[in-house]
């Protein structure tokens, strides 16, 4: 079948041989200064060569975000005061405190009266939401020990059914290699070739809701579409021989749950443990689906992937995007200030949003200042719905590529839309 798309790839005359050593680092394990030294000199070194020509960009009102920018990553981080890098684990646990309070409070609140079919959906929303706080705080840069690191981790990870080492080493590999098209781990887009393979019913289930926002279970057991390995297995690709052992345990600790889950589930039955745990964790997925895909999709202007010479930790960086999500920013710890929290995921959450208002001068046009929520935002849905029926695949060629439109997908969606609703009548 013969299908339509949007404008070819954009593709820019690759600059001389970039390093390729990257940032080697997890926002959940310890950050040393010699660490970071190391990681900030190599991303200026790889940025040396082509700040020439990103100071190049002539300013006549179009502005190409796939462009080198004029500036290194020691020039964004420099920006960032001082006391933002500095971690406290007590100010961190009593995040986690307060979190843990609430989703116990709503717990024994819901456990207590909450009989009504009026009550569930609420419920359920705001625990889900809480769940999702958790994730985040188990996946923020916690402390420089490694130790209260794994154990925090695997408490809140586990109590939601993520396994932690194996999330975390596969959530490292994201940010070392964030932008690029192959290494990039999750929502990463997928090549014209591997999308024509692919049949109607999984392109379909792939941009139609509600699936997208139920795929983090399937990625934690089988990853994306192109890769293989799992999660849960330490024979995976996604570890190494040394990693192992941590990966064991985390999937223990996971397994732990699952049984704790099926013992309740034989307690107090099925159906109250589907309402009190199962569909909070359904709207914890949901949440987690979102957040992380339109960090990284859906803007106005073509957000630029990268293969080969063209990427580098910088300019991967600089591809995702910041989110304003009304009331729900406290509460999910500023997970929506993600620019920052890529580039230095070192920075914990609490001094995110500082850090972002000292970096924005210097990285200028390169940050897409986020639309304003009102108290909920309700405008991402309509953002999700647009990025789902345009952003399908990228080029096969080209170094710096943008998304195309499969417009028989929308056509065949449609149609299937209109023949099922005839059916029903």
């Amino acid at each position: 079948m013969q299908t339509q798309t949007q404008t070819q790839t954009t593709t820019t005359t690759p600059p001389q041989k970039q390093q390729q050593q990257h940032m080697a680092m997890t926002t959940t394990t310890v950050s040393r200064p010699a660490m970071d030294d190391v990681q900030e000199a190599a991303a200026k070194a790889t940025e040396d060569d082509i700040m020439t020509k990103g100071r190049r960009r002539v300013d006549d009102g179009f502005f190409d975000a796939g462009k080198p920018p004029p500036f290194r990553i020691g020039d964004v981080r420099a920006a960032v005061p001082e006391h933002c890098w500095r971690k406290s684990p007590w100010r961190s646990l009593w995040y986690v405190a307060r979190d843990v309070a609430v989703v116990a409070a709503l717990g024994a609140a819901a456990a207590a009266g909450a009989d009504s079919w009026a009550v569930w959906p609420l419920y359920w929303a705001a625990q889900g939401t809480m769940f999702w706080a958790l994730f985040v705080l188990g996946h923020d840069c916690f402390s420089d020990s490694p130790t209260l690191n794994s154990v925090v981790g695997h408490l809140l990870h586990s109590f939601i059914l993520v396994p932690y080492h194996g999330w975390r080493i596969s959530h490292r590999t994201h940010h070392q290699n964030h932008g690029h098209i192959h290494r990039d781990e999750s929502w990463h887009p997928i090549t014209e070739g591997l999308y024509r393979q692919l049949e109607t019913r999984t392109k379909k289930l792939r941009f139609t809701v509600p699936f997208p926002l139920l795929a983090f279970p399937v990625y934690l057991l089988y990853r994306s579409p192109g890769k293989t390995g799992s999660h849960f297995l330490p024979s995976s690709e996604l570890f190494s021989p040394k990693e192992k052992g941590d990966v064991m345990l985390s999937t223990t600790c996971w397994c732990v749950m699952l049984a704790s889950l099926f013992a309740m589930a034989c307690a107090f039955g099925p159906a109250q443990v589907l309402k009190m745990y199962g569909l909070p964790y359904l709207v914890f997925v949901m949440w987690l689906d979102l957040v992380t895909y339109l960090h990284h999709h859906g803007h106005h202007e073509r957000l630029p992937w990268y293969r080969g010479e063209e990427w580098s930790y910088l300019r991967g960086g600089l591809t995702t995007v910041d989110r304003d999500y009304g009331w729900i920013n406290k509460i999910h710890h500023d997970i929506g200030t993600h620019v920052i929290h890529h580039l230095f995921p070192q920075i914990p959450h609490y001094h995110l949003v500082e850090a972002t208002k000292a970096a924005k001068p210097v990285l200028g046009r390169y940050y897409r200042e986020p639309q304003k929520s009102g108290p909920l935002p309700r405008h991402l849905l309509g953002v999700l719905l647009r990025s789902l029926r345009v952003d399908h695949f990228v080029s096969d060629r080209g170094d710096v590529v943008y998304y195309q439109t499969d417009h028989d997908l929308n056509t065949t969606a449609k149609g299937w839309a209109a023949q099922n609703h005839h059916k029903q009548k």
